[in-house]
């Protein structure tokens, strides 16, 4: 697999109809994956000082609150509960994912919530669709999920919810769910509620992708009905479009790596057969030639 770690993100970022990427000169995949970097900074916890009584004025204590773990910590419980190797060209978006899940998870004001499961469930399956073992690719994502100390079955669970529940649903029944008594209901007027200001909620881009999944399952993509659900959920419709034009891009990125993936397998594949065959080839003519002496 030394040709595919040489894979770039700039020379996925081409357009499709161009098939002439330049493999080994372009950039390692991750450089690139900035732009789906979420712009957030690591968390700060605050630390009060106290002067001990017993001690010189001088010797103070520290009391922290609990502290999350680090990026690092996180990165290594994935790494030590899946120690297979994986495909460069899957494990450098991972990687990348990873880091960027961990700020995501670990910032003050995030709550979990079903749609960001669907959001995140979405987006794994996409960058991994095409994986060369489907128990692989189910493993890393188990790893994936409690390296963040999160249930994956509970992510899978909710996934499965949403998107029943949207296949269900039309343009109109999508946006008014407010008016309407069911568990998906309850959970986006609870979502509508905190993103409204009246509890804990983090914006995401994962959370936008649950909400494009959501309408592409109910056949109701067109824009205004997204600017509808956006605004009974009480979220930023620009932030939602933006954060969807980077995902559909990466997208792309991705189908296109794909294919430059399959065809070095491929092609090394053919070479394989080549040689395989040649010795019996060779084989085959010194037997001709030594018959062809026998009988001179």
């Amino acid at each position: 697999m030394a040709a595919v770690s040489s894979l770039s993100f700039s020379a996925m970022a081409q357009t499709s109809g161009d098939r002439k990427l330049n493999v080994s000169s372009s950039r390692h995949l991750s450089s690139n994956f900035e732009r789906f970097r979420f712009r957030t900074c690591f968390l700060h916890h605050s630390v009060g000082l106290r002067a001990s009584p017993a001690a010189s004025a001088s010797v103070v204590h520290c009391m922290s609150t609990d502290v999350p773990p680090t990026v690092s910590e996180t990165k290594s419980s994935f790494l030590k509960a899946y120690k297979r190797p994986i495909p460069s060209v899957y494990n450098a978006v991972l990687q990348e994912l990873i880091v960027l899940h961990h700020l995501m998870r670990y910032k003050k004001t995030h709550r979990y919530d079903p749609v960001f499961a669907l959001g995140f469930v979405t987006v794994y399956d996409q960058l991994m669709e095409g994986y060369p073992s489907d128990e692989d690719r189910e493993a890393i994502f188990q790893a994936y999920i409690n390296a963040l100390k999160e249930d994956p079955q509970q992510y899978r669970a909710d996934a499965q919810k949403l998107e029943e529940w949207a296949r269900a649903q039309t343009s109109t029944s999508l946006v008014e769910f407010s008016s309407r008594d069911g568990e998906v209901e309850a959970i986006l007027k609870d979502i509508a509620e905190r993103a409204g200001g009246k509890g804990s909620f983090s914006y995401s881009r994962f959370f936008a992708v649950g909400l494009f999944r959501l309408l592409e399952l109910a056949n109701a993509t067109e824009p205004t009905v997204l600017e509808k659900l956006c605004a009974a959920l009480n979220i930023n419709k620009r932030s939602v479009d933006r954060d969807l034009d980077v995902y559909r891009n990466l997208l792309s990125k991705l189908v296109q790596a794909k294919e430059l993936l399959n065809e070095y397998v491929e092609r090394e594949k053919k070479k394989r057969e080549e040689r395989s065959e040649s010795p019996a080839a060779n084989e085959t003519v010194k037997k001709c030639l030594g018959e062809y002496q026998y009988l001179s």
